[in-house]
């Protein structure tokens, strides 16, 4: 694959398996530090008024461990929460967290939401002080915002939620809860599992055939790609899309992953608030 990149720091992705070219920013994602918590943030976010967003990094976050490595570690999410209400201070009023399950459901969180909303991959609101709080390690989250209706999303796909199209979703919620159109949304995708890693060798019975020419070598898929194609389909203008191009598997320094090391105990945190 070869890439052009000019002034505006966009990226031309012209891939010969692919019949398109994909178009997106490539600005490397901002690093932050407060007190021991560290985090990464887009930049066509960080500099929005009254709306703070942040990729939770390793560094910084403990608690005790756990034995079990199919359950989450209780003591670590519990750090990882209080290090984000610490980051935010008075910018968060109350924490919603989403407990995904590749699926394609997402919820409208208000005032009457609970803390943690379990069986949904997306939270939605456009209310201020609301913090929305999805976990992953290897999936991809796309924080979504609506500049004109102030309102945001934050979902969370796996390669099943891809196969769902789980983003087209949250654009049409969006557009039903707060009549936003898709050409003023900003999308942003996490920090995720990248295409040298991501293996499939059951893709014929597990991918639709659309995702076959996102095909990088045998078995290997680019779902960074396959997500700006979607995004891109249900109308997000290509130069409001931000994807971080950082893989989860290969940099454990900073991230957790779940095909690296076997264990959904300890996650990678993505959030977005209003403020």
């Amino acid at each position: 694959m070869t890439c052009t990149i000019n002034l505006k720091g966009i990226i031309i992705n012209k891939n010969s398996l692919h019949s398109y070219p994909l178009i997106s920013y490539v600005i490397p994602m901002q690093r932050r530090k407060h007190d021991h918590l560290e985090w990464l943030e887009f930049d066509i976010l960080s500099d929005i008024p009254k709306l703070h967003h942040a990729v939770i990094l390793r560094q910084g976050v403990s608690g005790p461990s756990s034995s079990d490595k199919m359950i989450e570690d209780e003591g670590f999410k519990q750090d990882q929460l209080q290090g984000i209400q610490r980051q935010l201070q008075h910018h968060s009023k109350r924490m919603v967290r989403g407990i995904g399950c590749h699926q394609d459901k997402i919820a409208l969180v208000d005032g009457a939401s609970s803390a943690e909303i379990p069986l949904h991959d997306g939270l939605m609101s456009a209310i201020p002080g609301h913090t929305l709080i999805m976990k992953h390690a290897d999936c991809q989250i796309a924080l979504f915002y609506d500049p004109v209706r102030h309102a945001v999303a934050n979902v969370h796909s796996g390669w099943r939620g891809s196969v769902k199209n789980i983003y087209a979703k949250a654009i049409d919620q969006m557009h039903a809860k707060f009549g936003s159109k898709p050409a003023d949304l900003l999308v942003c995708i996490s920090p995720s599992l990248g295409p040298d890693n991501a293996e499939f060798i059951n893709y014929a019975s597990e991918l639709p055939e659309e995702f076959w020419q996102f095909q990088v070598k045998p078995l290997y898929f680019d779902f960074w790609s396959i997500s700006e194609w979607q995004l891109q389909n249900a109308g997000i203008l290509p130069h409001h899309i931000e994807i971080a191009r950082l893989c989860t598997y290969s940099n454990p320094h900073d991230f957790f992953s779940y095909r690296r090391d076997k264990t959904i105990a300890r996650q990678n945190a993505t959030y977005i608030t209003l403020t």
